[in-house]
């Protein structure tokens, strides 16, 4: 926290293009990538919605997330979401289950997501991570990085006369503990733009969410 205080306090980071901009072509192609079938968010819009809206629905949200970017702001329906507990034993009925048992399952709002979408379209170059780094990669998994390790291994072994020790550290539900401050330093050591900055804290420091059981009675319910 102090870190990230004394770093924040003369941050400057690179300048933000000023010819970057969420055009209609953008959100288009965004929108037609989306999957039906999935729940609603929070206000009972799906993706269906978007899907068959009327064509103008690309534009306005193209001024929309050109608003968002100029203002720093994110509009608090964006922060709003549910989780849906769903039992992971499939015996639910005999067993005494814990909340250790429930995967948790969050549902955004449907506008915020296709805004992250496009914000990822837009400055994935200031985003990108290690070519070491595996994990939340579309087209990488387990392999890629087993493969690494094995071929890691049998260069120091190789040589001969050489040793390879390997740690294996289990994060159990890292991804959920992420530190938002010692997050902000890594970006400002990459000397993210201030206004994705300033967007960025103002979309992760005040969020809303709900847990509905409904989802939780019927499972029970079916056993």
């Amino acid at each position: 926290m102090e870190a990230y205080k004394e770093l924040r306090s003369f941050y400057t980071g690179f300048p933000l293009p000023n010819d970057i901009k969420f055009d209609t072509e953008l959100i288009s192609t965004v929108i037609q990538k989306l999957h039906c079938g999935k729940g609603p968010n929070i206000v009972g819009l799906s993706t269906e919605h978007l899907l068959l809206s009327h064509p103008s629905l690309p534009f306005i949200l193209s001024k929309l997330f050109d608003l968002i970017v100029l203002s720093q702001q994110i509009p608090a329906g964006f922060r709003h979401s549910y989780i849906v507990p769903v039992p992971k034993p499939k015996d639910c009925r005999t067993k005494a289950i814990r909340c250790n048992d429930f995967r948790e399952i969050a549902i955004s709002p449907v506008l915020s997501k296709r805004f992250e979408h496009c914000f990822l379209d837009r400055f994935q170059s200031l985003l990108i991570s290690g070519d070491k780094q595996f994990g939340f990669k579309k087209g990488i998994g387990c392999s890629h990085a087993i493969y690494t390790a094995r071929k890691g291994v049998s260069n120091i072994l190789s040589g001969g006369g050489s040793t390879a020790n390997l740690c294996a550290i289990d994060l159990s539900k890292a991804f959920d503990k992420v530190n938002h401050h010692a997050l902000y330093i890594k970006l400002m050591k990459r000397y993210i733009p201030v206004k994705l900055l300033d967007l960025l804290e103002s979309s992760i420091s005040v969020c809303y969410s709900r847990v509905t059981l409904l989802a939780l009675v019927v499972k029970l319910s079916h056993g």
